[in-house]
């Protein structure tokens, strides 16, 4: 299944979603013109699972700091449109009901522990980790709490049949967690790693799920109004 838009209107412009997605985009642009090699820059700005738990500054800038960095950095066209798909289709919600400021926190917030989540899960890799998968992760189980039943416009597969239904948000986003937890589970069980950090996805998720009520109890009307 892919989710491609929502029939959940907002009330106010979406300005940080448009503002993530921009600052993504210009990173990604940045990385693919860079004369540095990918995976130079990977390196060098990607959130390294022992690096950040032992602070083994194996970067030219400090552990903790490429966790902000990898955020925004993506490995390739796909990896960038399928994070900005999502986070265009459920941020501007969560930012609706968030307010501005506190929608940039709980946004991080997500992509911090989705980070250590992927690294106590693989405490010894050096490899980088990069995308907004992690952040991305920690709003749709913010949305899943929010918006259960706001209808989602997917594209559902039956063999070589494509086909546009409407489901509820618990179907896909249910769907969606649920390969991550399989897919999770099967990687720890493996002696060969994957290319994808399928417990940020998951830790992000679990984070955002269990925050969003508390953000929203103490949210201000004055970050709109």
């Amino acid at each position: 299944m892919i989710p491609f838009k929502d029939d959940n209107p907002t009330r106010h412009f979406p300005v940080v979603t448009i503002a993530l997605i921009t600052a993504n985009l210009a990173v990604f642009i940045f990385e693919v013109l860079s004369p540095s090699d990918h995976q130079r820059i990977a390196y060098a700005y990607g959130a390294i699972p022992h690096a950040i738990l032992t602070f083994d500054e194996l970067q030219p800038m400090h552990p903790f700091l490429t966790i902000f960095t990898s955020m925004f950095m993506h490995g390739g066209l796909l990896h960038l449109g399928s994070n900005m798909l999502f986070l265009w289709i459920f941020g501007n919600n969560i930012e609706d009901r968030l307010g501005y400021v506190k929608f940039v926190i709980f946004y991080l917030l997500c992509g911090i522990v989705a980070a250590y989540a992927h690294a106590f899960a693989n405490p010894e890799s050096t490899v980088p980790m990069i995308g907004a998968s992690g952040a991305v992760s920690g709003i749709l189980g913010a949305y899943i709490l929010q918006f259960p039943h706001a209808k989602i416009h997917t594209l559902v597969f039956f063999f070589f049949f494509i086909q546009v239904v409407r489901l509820p948000a618990i179907i896909v986003i249910g769907f969606w967690i649920g390969i991550q937890v399989l897919n999770g589970v099967i990687s720890q069980g493996s002696s060969s790693h994957g290319g994808i950090a399928w417990f940020a996805h998951i830790g992000g998720f679990i984070f955002g799920m269990l925050m969003i009520k508390s953000f929203i109890k103490n949210r201000s009307r004055r970050l709109f109004d």
